[in-house]
């Protein structure tokens, strides 16, 4: 709860930074009041009855899903100083990006489906302006418009398929609709309607395959650290709402739904890495990459074991560092060289070794090669997945892994082994300084994954 508080005060903070002109302070205290979030939020673990009106839930599930998101909301900054420096209203940007964390704070910590939605367009409503938010760019105006238009068809059909629900059930409140499944004789035709509809809005909002269209063309469109935020925080806490949602709601009625979701997963991982290998622009590649991505979250969701939780929050926190890393390389080298085609990485290992170390350790977690923490957080995601018994699932996951470590290693081959520009790109310091901790944090959590894992 204090973290919505807080998250929720810097959002204003950021709005009255323009009016009572203290726009120069407003990055360190955006940083100051994130690291005070964090450690007020994991204050509440363990804390009983940690609720607001029955309509959040602030257990260890929400409070390590949004310490999390958090954490990589202050690694985002780092990253996009930047961005922000560039804007001329760039309060207005600082607080969507906050209220866009609000509502995956939200969505972490619901109990009822009024704030799924609410959480959902919180969250939604911010990332349509900030994918646009380089009005003079004509493909960032695009794939605004693109993301508007079906992030509101999806909208419709989750709003479609919690009113089925509530009309099976009565209730908006998870518990109750969780205690209504398993008392009744005979569930109603139109709950199972409702759950599918759901479960196709919250498809689309993890770029699950084949509701993944949007995700290319907005990736590549919308500005670079803009896309490193929908990868990253957007991503994970979609996730984590699906997961509350359907592993926890829906699981008495799983047999209705796992089948497909199984189908999902298989066809996410495949599509989106047999469709990167074909990309030739960075950004492309890694949002068909992070569409691959989702399919490996979507397995922890079919484990439906003790697992399940630690799988999506150590892959997802995993998944966010490496992808924090690759999106500040990609944003450095696209803005020195002019392009984000895989050539300008060309001869990267000469003449910016660090940049080209970190993309290397990066991708190599993306990949899965140990001992970065990609890797065992594929492991312990395939591990709960074979437990669970989708043996040909975990199958699938290992044929698409060396898909991706094909089109990974082009980009490291690039680097190293092709000669290209040999002129140094200047790097700023707090992008050297966020480099070396995030390729430290991904070493580490490799070699002690545990210190994750075993959260909850």
């Amino acid at each position: 709860m204090k973290a919505l508080v807080l998250l929720s005060s810097l959002g204003v903070i950021s709005l009255l930074a323009e009016l009572f002109s203290f726009k120069k302070l407003l990055y360190p205290i955006v940083l100051l009041g994130l690291i005070a979030t964090f450690i007020f939020n994991i204050q509440d673990w363990n804390v009983a009855n940690n609720t607001f009106y029955n309509m959040l839930q602030f257990d260890n599930y929400a409070i390590a899903f949004s310490s999390v998101i958090i954490l990589v909301a202050f690694l985002w900054f780092l990253m996009a100083e930047g961005f922000f420096k560039e804007e001329t209203n760039m309060t207005d940007h600082y607080s969507l990006v906050l209220f866009a964390l609000v509502g995956a704070v939200i969505l972490v910590s619901y109990t009822n489906m009024t704030m799924l939605f609410l959480g959902i367009e919180i969250l939604s409503i911010p990332m349509y302006i900030l994918v646009g938010s380089s009005k003079n760019d004509l493909s960032s105006n695009e794939a605004s418009f693109k993301y508007l238009i079906m992030g509101a068809f999806a909208t419709g059909f989750l709003l479609f398929g919690i009113a089925l629900i509530y009309g099976a059930t009565g209730s908006f409140d998870l518990a109750t609709i969780k205690t209504g499944i398993s008392v009744q004789g005979a569930t109603p035709t139109i709950f199972y309607v409702g759950m599918l509809m759901m479960l196709v809005g919250l498809s689309f909002k993890v770029s699950a395959v084949p509701f993944h269209f949007w995700a290319p063309d907005v990736y590549e469109g919308a500005p670079t650290v803009i896309t490193a935020f929908m990868a990253t925080i957007v991503k994970l806490a979609a996730f984590a709402a699906f997961l509350r949602l359907f592993d926890v709601t829906f699981f008495r009625v799983s047999a209705s739904w796992m089948n497909i979701v199984w189908v999902l997963a298989a066809l996410t991982m495949l599509v989106g890495n047999i469709t990167a290998v074909f990309q030739t622009r960075t950004k492309r590649m890694l949002a068909y990459s992070s569409v691959a991505h989702a399919g490996y979250m979507l397995m922890a969701l079919l484990a439906m074991n003790m697992y399940s939780n630690s799988a999506i929050l150590f892959y997802g926190l995993a998944y966010s560092i490496g992808s924090i890393a690759t999106f500040t390389i990609v944003s450095i080298v696209a803005e020195a060289r002019g392009d984000d085609g895989i050539h300008a990485f060309n001869g990267l290992g000469k003449s910016n070794p660090l940049l080209a170390v970190v993309m290397s350790i990066a991708l190599l977690s993306l990949a899965g090669i140990p001992p970065t923490a990609g890797f065992f957080a594929k492991y312990v995601i395939f591990t709960s997945s074979f437990l669970a018994g989708n043996v040909f699932l975990v199958g699938a996951a290992i044929l698409a892994s060396l898909i991706g470590v094909y089109y990974y290693f082009r980009l490291i081959i690039a680097m190293y082994f092709k000669e290209g520009n040999s002129e140094k790109i200047n790097v700023e310091m707090n992008h050297k300084l966020l480099l070396i901790v995030v390729a430290i944090a991904i070493i580490a959590l490799g070699i002690f994954p545990d210190f994750v894992i075993r959260l909850i």
